[in-house]
């Protein structure tokens, strides 16, 4: 409990868990298609942030009752589902994007020659099991469509246009340098010279061969492609799931990792596209595309699907952005690792846009979430996200305006205004000392901010997770505060092409009234 100046508190009403009838009648699912739906069975492929595969995998667990297998390549999961559970999926909080598996091959054999291995890849077009996958892609379509309607709706309104305007710093370069996985979806490279530009990335900026190296421990090559048939831009008749005669747009996404293969992404997407055009007669389309087809390669594991959504899920919080956003993805794993329990208090004290305690308050609202920052304009960010989050929660359901237990203060993280031994989790992304702050300023805030920490969090049961790329600095402040904090676990994330440090911290029963000399 804060000293010292009042709180406010938001009544929250639980969260409600629909049926699976009732959630293929709230996705705008007709009674024939939620049929369809209970028959079909699908597997789905989900990206995640890197690190947080296994927090993913008890997500889909806990909610749908699926088991997932983790991917060989960092970052994704599987798991089967029926189709009717889509709206389900598409509530998971610890995903990024979603698509449904055509087919995978755990072991693909590639021909060493070059145009021998891009003509297998054209042939595998014709043997793989589209059916069910489409029908699939076209239920999802209809929880799409409603969603995007229902969208486009919220940005006409002027309060929304308003609040868009004043967000002072625009997040883009950080959303740009986010994980591998959103860059695969977001940002293609155009092969054809007429494509259009990425409507989230306008700044166009493509690279000429669009190889970049990839985020990993084996630092193999990913390239990302959009790629359409090079045979011409003639359209046919596509036929959807139900049979109705209607010309369908297509792009091919190839994701490549790996140096053993004898041709590269651009190549690969290029050769698998024009034979995916030649089998559906489908139009190539680089940006207003009805269907995304996904030809996923690490080293000999091929996964080919269909996406599912247009853009990250993790998009779903924050509308006024800083220099240093935190994914929504990355701040559920950061929160659910502590473990949340039902009045607990947790805050963060360095919240910036508040991306932390506003997932926060949304998945575990029988907690107290505080949040606080040094910077006015940090604390005014948060809040105007905060108001965002409270608008959407009123357009979901305008009967009863639900409200979020959170309260933003405008703090010194080294002086915070809390009681000794009052907070139970500490949940925050220290300053790396790239964008905010510094490598040298963080060997004195560091020592600092573990032994504040120490202070207010309980004795004993207290906890933290505390995110930062200053691995060395991180370390030896904690060897200095070792009498109050326990290191419990760490989780190595990726963080806009940055290697990253979860840090999973446990508070000793020492008392940490006392000031020590650090260094």
């Amino acid at each position: 409990r804060p000293a010292g100046g009042g709180w406010v508190w938001a009544a929250v009403r639980p969260p409600r868990q629909p049926g699976m009838a009732e959630a293929a009648g709230d996705a705008g699912l007709g009674p024939a298609a939620a049929q369809e739906g209970a028959e079909l069975a699908a597997v789905i492929g989900a990206t995640v942030p890197t690190g947080f595969e296994q927090t993913a995998a008890e997500e889909v667990q806990e909610k749908l009752g699926s088991a997932s297998r983790i991917s060989r390549d960092r970052g994704k999961i599987y798991f089967e589902v029926p189709a009717r559970s889509l709206p389900q999926v598409h509530r998971l909080r610890s995903v990024d994007n979603l698509f449904v598996v055509v087919q995978e091959f755990k072991d693909y054999q590639f021909k060493e020659n070059k145009e021998d291995a891009l003509k297998d890849l054209e042939d595998l077009v014709k043997k793989l099991p589209w059916t069910d996958p489409l029908k699939v892609w076209e239920l999802n379509n209809s929880l799409k469509k409603k969603k995007t309607k229902r969208k486009k709706h919220n940005l006409q309104s002027p309060a929304s246009r308003e609040k868009l305007s004043d967000a002072g710093e625009e997040g883009g370069a950080d959303q740009n340098n986010t994980n591998d996985q959103e860059d695969c979806a977001q940002n293609p490279v155009a092969v054809e010279p007429t494509g259009g530009q990425d409507p989230e990335n306008p700044q166009g900026a493509t690279s000429r061969n669009g190889v970049e190296e990839e985020d990993n421990e084996q630092s193999d090559v990913k390239v990302e492609v959009q790629a359409s048939s090079e045979s011409g831009t003639k359209a046919g008749d596509g036929q959807t799931g139900e049979g109705e005669a209607k010309v369908l747009r297509f792009r091919v996404t190839c994701n490549r990792a790996g140096d053993k293969h004898s041709f590269t992404s651009n190549e690969a997407a290029r050769d698998f596209g024009g034979a995916v055009q030649e089998h559906f007669q489908w139009k190539a389309d680089m940006t207003n595309f009805d269907v995304e087809v996904l030809l996923n390669i690490h080293n000999n594991e091929v996964v080919v699907g269909i996406a599912l959504t247009e853009e990250s899920l993790h998009r779903r919080n924050i509308t006024h952005f800083g220099p240093t956003t935190l994914r929504s993805t990355l701040a559920y794993g950061m929160l659910r690792l502590c473990d949340p329990q039902p009045t607990d208090i947790i805050v963060d004290p360095m919240c910036g846009t508040g991306a932390i305690p506003i997932e926060g308050a949304a998945e575990w609202p029988f907690c107290y979430h505080i949040a606080g920052d040094n910077s006015p304009q940090a604390v005014k960010r948060a809040a105007n996200n905060v108001c965002s989050l409270l608008r959407k929660n009123e357009t979901k359901d305008s009967s009863t305006a639900l409200g979020v237990p959170l309260d933003i203060i405008q703090w010194d993280i080294c002086n915070l205004p809390l009681r000794t031994g009052s907070v139970d989790i500490v949940v925050t992304d220290m300053p790396f000392g790239k964008r905010i702050g510094s490598k040298k300023k963080n060997w004195d805030l560091y020592p600092a901010c573990l032994m504040e920490m120490g202070r207010i969090c309980t004795p004993g049961t207290g906890r933290a997770v505390l995110l930062t790329q200053d691995k060395k600095c991180f370390a030896k402040a904690l060897s200095r505060v070792g009498h109050i904090w326990r290191r419990a676990q760490t989780v190595w994330v990726n963080v806009g092409g940055l290697h990253a440090a979860v840090y999973l911290l446990r508070r000793t029963w020492e008392r940490a009234e006392e000031r020590r000399s650090f260094w």
